[in-house]
């Protein structure tokens, strides 16, 4: 800011001279003051200088449609919608979402600093204002093998880069929680930048909740019941309530949510695949529900927008008000949520519901630098075979529209080399997660049920945190046939049907997002969904492929695996697959 951009302020409010822009004709949406204001709004550069009646240089006709503040996602993973910020902001920005609170931690923790470099990159191609987080669990725990480790020193001199926002979700509670140090200086030298720090704080209550908050952590994300947000309200925390793909904790959190502890709310969708957010929306869906579930229109926009600002110290962003970001979207209803214009930083960036934003394509990502990232030794039948000492086994139980799973003990085949075997008769499948980054040769073997695939397997070389290759099927062939074109195509997911590839999705960066076109992206999504579905039996009540994604994520209970094997995240420790 300078003194003459400040004296064009000062005298475009006060109508002396005509605003650079005016959105006339509009009902401005106030979600602290629970009003709606028809007016006009007075835009001189990249800042709202008041909303009433005003005369600009440029006029635009708002037809009576309803102003918000920019839509902010508190919390997201780029990488889940398998495209590069670039592409995701074409996407998102129609939507109403004018920012989004980062973590690249998918990337991160394949191809390590090239890849937030690629990232930051990136999103500077966009109109989609980007906050990078630096993540603070590559790889998420001891308990998995990534392709980078982002360790305590890295962090202290990455987090007074401009270009870092904040630190991104601990995850590594049990390591805070007992004094691991290089967590504990992971969490200093954030403090000491003056910077947030993000939570992932699954399953804690009590004394544990407190040290977790009084250590310098502020959101969470991971509440999956109304207890669980009352209690970090209560702590001081900000509670990030998410609808993603696979994890849809908002219906289930809302009636916790009142007009006292609102304010401490803020709307996130973690990771959702690109289909699900051009099908549903992308925060505007969690707006959506919320008004549908019957919560309070301006509440729950407040959630969206204002909410997210101040928890995260973002002063003038998330109100249209005199001395806000001239961040805006034009809704034609508070009903439907639908966007037809959007501007950022007082420029028209969608019109009649249409991405018009020139992207810059002229800046250089980084993308030779997180290319070819699939690396693995040769991999057979034999690499498969899980010995059993008895006909009993621990199961990973996946639970319908969750990320958590269940630890269950049930009755197995056996076969004649004391292997297991699976039986068409029960619903028990064999999981496998590869080591893809070293070539070590290590693989996880796991057994999962309500996954219910049949006649065939499906592979990933996304699987979080760690994005080692796992992959799912009723036979060994399959299996493998399927690891082996995720190596072919250097990354992506896979279908499989009797010894047949169907369909494969190629993901040529890191292995986990790709440069080519969103219509790309969601035609193979869509294949692969109804592959998944209609040829394989996979269970209709979860993201087939989403799912098997987290079932590698070793810090969200209960029972997961890794590529170093079964793992009890409550008990914080491997098991046998056999009892």
């Amino acid at each position: 800011m300078d003194i003459h951009k400040l004296s064009k302020i000062i005298e475009s409010a006060q109508g002396k001279i005509k605003s650079d822009k005016v959105i006339k004709n509009v009902k401005v949406v106030n979600p602290i003051s629970a009003t709606i204001v028809e007016g006009d709004i007075a835009i001189v550069e990249d800042y709202i200088v008041g909303v009433g009646e005003y005369s600009g240089v440029e006029e635009i006709d708002g037809k009576g449609y309803y102003a918000t503040s920019g839509l902010i996602d508190a919390h997201v993973h780029i990488e889940s919608s398998l495209c590069t910020p670039k592409t995701f902001g074409e996407i998102v920005l129609p939507t109403g979402t004018t920012m989004i609170i980062t973590d690249p931690h998918e990337i991160v923790n394949v191809s390590g600093i090239d890849g937030l470099n690629f990232m930051i990159n990136s999103s500077k191609q966009t109109a989609l204002k980007c906050l990078f987080m630096l993540s603070s669990c590559v790889p998420a725990t001891e308990n998995e093998e990534s392709g980078y480790i982002l360790d305590s020193k890295e962090v202290q001199k990455l987090i007074t880069d401009d270009n870092i926002f904040g630190l991104a979700e601990m995850m590594n509670f049990h390591g805070l929680l007992n004094l691991d140090e290089d967590v504990l200086l992971k969490l200093v030298h954030s403090i000491n930048a003056n910077k947030v720090i993000d939570g992932h704080g699954v399953t804690l209550r009590g004394k544990s909740l407190n040290a977790y908050k009084a250590s310098g952590v502020t959101t969470d994300h991971e509440c999956t019941t109304k207890e669980d947000l009352i209690e970090r309200v209560h702590c001081g925390m900000y509670v990030l309530l998410r609808n993603g793909s696979a994890a849809q904790n908002l219906k289930n959190l809302l009636p916790a949510v009142n007009l006292r502890n609102y304010r401490r709310c803020c709307m996130c969708t973690d990771d959702k695949h690109l289909d699900d957010i051009i099908k549903y929306g992308h925060i505007s869906h969690n707006i959506k529900i919320a008004v549908e579930s019957g919560f309070d229109e301006f509440c729950a926009i407040a959630m969206a927008t204002i909410n997210t600002a101040e928890c995260y110290g973002l002063k003038d962003i998330g109100l249209v008000a005199p001395g806000y970001k001239a961040d805006i979207v034009l809704w034609d209803s508070l009903k439907d949520f639908n966007a037809n214009t959007v501007l950022v930083n007082g420029e028209v960036v969608v019109r009649d519901s249409i991405h018009i934003y020139k992207n810059k394509d002229n800046i250089d990502t980084g993308l030779d630098k997180v290319s070819n990232s699939i690396n693995i030794p040769n991999i057979t039948t034999d690499d498969l075979q899980i010995k059993m000492k008895s006909n009993k086994a621990n199961i990973i139980s996946i639970v319908d529209g969750d990320l958590v799973t269940k630890k269950v003990v049930r009755e197995v085949s056996v076969n004649s080399f004391g292997n297991f075997e699976y039986d068409s008769s029960k619903d028990i499948l064999k999981v496998v997660a590869v080591e893809r980054h070293k070539a070590t040769g290590h693989i996880g073997l796991g057994l999962i049920e309500n996954y219910k695939l049949k006649n065939g397997a499906v592979a990933t070389s996304i699987s979080h945190d760690a994005h080692n290759i796992i992959a799912c099927g009723d036979n060994d062939d399959d299996i493998v046939l399927a690891i082996k074109e995720i190596e072919r195509n250097g990354g992506g997911i896979t279908a499989i049907k009797n010894g047949k590839v169907l369909h494969s999705l190629k993901l040529n960066i890191s292995g986990i997002i790709t440069d080519s076109s969103s219509d790309y992206i969601i035609d193979s999504i869509h294949k692969l969904h109804s592959l998944a579905y209609d040829e394989l039996n996979i269970n209709r009540n979860i993201d087939p492929f989403m799912t098997l994604s987290f079932m590698a994520l070793s810090v969200i209970p209960e029972l997961k695996l890794t590529t170093k094997g079964l793992f009890d995240v409550l008990q914080n420790k491997f098991l046998e697959v056999s009892l």
